[in-house]
């Protein structure tokens, strides 16, 4: 039997940091690998002890059932009590989620900025103005693509099946009818990507 599909969390907003490191005289005299909290784990964390939800309530935000949003949150304090213990350092990265709205990145003022109005097109940065921006892909490794301004379409990285992109659904929520891997939006090498101001 073949194990069940591992459905995609919903994380409100990505975090603002990328980890911790330890500090003090004893700090990388430890084991020196980090522990890795999954964004996930950082969105349970988030709900529970800074937003102050239940699990109920913590769960219906993330989109999985009170069971799995309580090992969500068991993991993440199990892994920051071992790095606390331990001395490693806190990476955060990686995990099976979606984020409630496409990213962007202003490439004038380097600010971090989503899309809530879902239905509209993103133009410009809402901070400096700049129509130069890159839209981030958090769910391959943080990496940054280019945004292209011809493309409309979503592609699917593993059989290249390709669809319509449709504006305010982000390609990296749909799931190929073909194989079932997550789309990605499609970089053609026709397009001009947007230069830096």
């Amino acid at each position: 039997m073949s194990p069940r599909i591992k459905r995609p969390r919903k994380v409100l907003n990505p975090p603002i940091i990328k980890g911790f490191k330890p500090y003090g005289p004893e700090a990388g005299k430890q084991k020196s690998e980090p522990v890795f909290l999954l964004y996930e784990e950082y969105e349970a964390l988030r709900l529970c002890d800074y937003d102050m939800y239940n699990h109920i309530q913590s769960s219906e935000i993330m989109n999985v059932s009170r069971p799995t949003f309580t090992r969500i949150y068991s993991s993440a304090r199990q892994k920051i009590a071992r790095a606390f213990v331990e001395g490693r350092q806190i990476a955060i990265e990686g995990g099976k989620v979606y984020f409630d709205s496409d990213w962007y990145k202003c490439n004038h003022c380097n600010c971090f900025f989503n899309n809530p109005e879902k239905e509209k097109k993103v133009l410009n940065c809402p901070l400096c103005g700049s129509q130069h921006f890159t839209g981030v892909d958090y769910n391959n490794d943080n990496s940054i693509d280019e945004q292209k301004s011809c493309e409309d379409v979503c592609i699917c990285p593993e059989c290249g099946y390709e669809l319509e992109h449709q504006p305010g659904k982000p390609c990296g929520r749909k799931y190929c009818p073909e194989c079932n891997a997550l789309m990605k939006r499609k970089v053609s090498q026709d397009c001009e990507p947007i230069k830096n101001a």
